[in-house]
């Protein structure tokens, strides 16, 4: 049991005593009391606060969090007075202490109970100040002052649902502080972007904070240098010249820079129309220094993310290098980022431009499903940046759909000793690769649905929950999770970036007769994804199905043009127009191309097993089957697809003892050498079942 269990309970019985009063709070405890990790605990508890705090900063101070920091508008709370000093007390120390989960760093898991403590303590407060009625709880009601607060406020603002910003850190170093509302809206720079897709830029001089005049000659510098080095990256960024920007601040009588405040430099960068700008200032503590840096957005003036580094006074040409890296990398890494969809993003800790845009190149491969290509890209991206943890994550996914089990569970185990150090997405992400590799569907669902409990807008999570019910057979779970998967995409003007967002379903539709449907997302597909081969397949499998032939061949044709364009081989195209025929239900057609492919490689021992496990499958002839397989097992003794095959055959001739024992000799050797698959299992539980039976 949890040492914070009590306090969990306690936060429970105030979660049921105000339910459907305040969605969203109710939304956010929710998750909180149903997980046991105090990282998570901790990143909820924050949540909770963020949507108080997100609340009062409208109803009170009558404006609109944004982004600002939860100690900014709590400071602002407190010296107004809005909120009772016991409560801020509670307020500074969930707002501290809750870091910790969003921050995922070493700490106390005692920590945890003040945590809650605080939070019941706020919660109460902030359900007598909504004016809540309701309130069944065994513990007395808050102080005093608190009541006379809630008389006071007997009109309640109403006020549309909100959408929280959820700021993932730890090593998101990439975007890092750049927060998305809700999954799928843009991010803040996407809209800054000038006409050629460039971000405009303008350097502010910094502002002198040591109490020492002899600064004041770093301000410029800094500026300028800054300015200099963003100006070689010209294709990602334009950068206004510095002497411009300083002589216009000249020109307006600002001579003294730290006068200067945000909405001046939000005036001049507007007037040099420049997007963003970037203005900060000089620290000293005895022989270190500081440099602070924010990139604003300069028709907001709303800060888009803050940089800061320290070193020796000596090094100060060193640490202005330092952070004009920072800066760019900030800045060129958003703008090669800027199509791919905020879930993803959000998994990204990547310091290296160059690391990103082997990545960009390995996505486009594997969303092309150009598995090998986007593993090249991948293993670049990782050898420029060994942190760059979604690279290494989707390298070792990419040797998966190659069948390159061993480099596949090398890279998951790689990423997996990080994970300790990671954000609880992440986190949860990494569960999920490794669950594929070394686990079964089950965890993989269980995974998908602590993320999708994190965020519910996240369409890949949809996708993936899908494929893993897919792998399970189970179509009835599986359809509704495509489907939601494309629903978010739709709702958002967005088009899916991988093909089986549309050839999963369309599959599924095809297997539980539901043609109309597939149909109808064919036609949507095609606009999306024109000249797909997969898609063209899926269409070519409906007409064929259909028994509508012409129309059949000529997608058929045009799907071996396009394989001969990515340099299929005669035979591998030959083994996809067997399946063709198969998913087809046109099994002699199907049965001809498995047997051609085989007439052209007939030492292969992988078509003969695929010729076999046909025959064996579709009962259409065992004992051949069985002769196939056996001739590829002379070849490769332990290969454990070609025992399965052979062991459902000896299954399906009633041979229940000898296919038992070449079913899990099969197995023994996947789950060591490869991964789980559902239908291996199914029928090695027949077996056993069977042999069972026997007894």
């Amino acid at each position: 049991m949890a040492i914070w269990s009590t306090e969990i309970k306690e936060i429970e019985k105030l979660y049921e005593s105000f339910k459907g009063q305040q969605p969203d709070l109710e939304k956010e405890l929710a998750q909180l009391i149903h997980f046991d990790d105090p990282n998570v605990i901790m990143l909820y508890s924050r949540r909770c606060l963020e949507v108080i705090i997100t609340d009062l900063c409208e109803c009170e101070l009558k404006r609109l969090r944004k982004t600002e920091p939860l100690r900014g508008i709590i400071d602002k709370l407190h010296k107004e007075g809005k909120v009772p000093p016991n409560i801020i007390s509670s307020m500074y120390g969930l707002n501290e202490l809750s870091t910790y989960g969003t921050h995922p760093k070493d700490f106390d898991p005692e920590q945890v109970k003040p945590v809650l403590n605080n939070l019941d303590i706020i919660i109460k407060w902030y359900l007598k100040y909504k004016g809540s009625d309701e309130i069944r709880l065994d513990k007395p009601n808050l102080d005093k002052d608190s009541a006379r607060l809630t008389e006071n406020h007997t009109e309640v603002i109403s006020k549309p649902k909100k959408n929280l910003t959820l700021v993932f850190t730890g090593i998101l170093l990439i975007i890092a502080v750049l927060a998305f509302p809700k999954i799928f809206k843009k991010d803040k720079l996407e809209n800054l972007r000038t006409a050629d897709g460039r971000i405009s830029v303008a350097v502010m001089p910094f502002q002198n904070m040591t109490n020492d005049t002899t600064w004041n000659k770093w301000e410029e510098v800094v500026q300028s240098n800054i300015s200099t080095f963003l100006s070689n990256y010209p294709e990602e960024l334009k950068v206004r010249q510095a002497e411009l920007v300083t002589k216009m601040l000249q020109g307006k009588g600002f001579a003294d820079y730290y006068s200067i405040t945000s909405s001046i430099a939000s005036s001049i960068s507007q007037k040099l129309e420049a997007d963003v700008f970037i203005n900060g200032n000089i620290n000293q503590a005895g022989s270190k220094i500081r440099l602070n840096a924010q990139l604003i957005d300069s028709k907001t003036e709303e800060p888009l993310k803050s940089f800061r580094i320290d070193g020796a006074v000596d090094n100060i040409i060193m640490l202005i290098d330092s952070l004009s890296i920072m800066v760019k990398d900030f800045l060129i890494i958003s703008e090669l980022g800027k199509e791919f969809p905020p879930e993803i993003v959000r998994l990204w800790s990547v310091n290296s431009p160059e690391a990103f845009r082997y990545f960009k190149s390995g996505q486009n491969a594997f969303n092309d499903r150009d598995w090998g290509s986007a593993a090249n890209f991948y293993t670049q991206a990782v050898s420029l940046d060994s942190n760059f943890t979604f690279a290494t994550l989707m390298l070792s996914f990419a040797y998966l759909n190659q069948g390159m089990y061993d480099q596949a569970k090398k890279w998951c185990l790689k990423v997996y000793a990080r994970k300790d150090n990671l954000d609880i997405q992440q986190k949860l992400m990494i569960n999920w690769l490794y669950a594929n590799c070394y686990e079964s569907p089950y965890e993989q669902i269980k995974c998908l649905r602590q993320l999708l409990m994190i965020d519910d807008q996240a369409p890949n999570y949809y996708f993936l929950l899908g494929l893993a019910y897919w792998e399970l057979n189970q179509y009835d779970r599986a359809i509704p999770e495509y489907e939601k998967s494309l629903t978010i995409y739709n709702k958002f003007g967005l088009k899916p970036q991988y093909t089986g967002n549309y050839s999963h379903l369309l599959a599924l539709y095809h297997i539980t007769g539901q043609y109309e449907k597939e149909k109808e997302l064919l036609k949507k597909a095609e606009i999306d994804r024109p000249d797909n081969s997969d898609l063209i397949s899926e269409q070519a499998v409906l007409l064929l199905s259909e028994r509508d032939l012409i129309a059949a061949n000529r997608y058929i044709e045009k799907w071996i043009s396009i394989r001969k364009e990515q340099s299929w081989s005669e035979k591998d195209i030959t083994i996809g127009l067997a399946n063709i025929y198969s998913e087809a239900g046109i099994l002699d057609k199907a049965e001809e191309y498995y047997r051609l492919a085989l007439s052209l490689e007939p030492e292969e021992p992988d078509k003969m097993n695929a010729l076999g496990y046909f025959l064996i499958n579709k009962d259409r002839n065992i004992n051949e089957g069985l002769e196939l397989v056996d001739k590829a097992l002379v070849l490769s003794p332990d290969h454990y697809e070609y025992l399965d095959t052979k062991g459902w055959g000896l299954y399906k001739l009633d041979k229940y003892q000898a296919a038992l024992v070449v079913l899990q000799k099969s197995w023994n050797i996947r789950r060591e050498q490869a991964v789980y698959d559902h239908s291996a299992y199914l029928h090695l539980e027949a077996a056993k079942k069977a042999v069972a039976g026997l007894k």
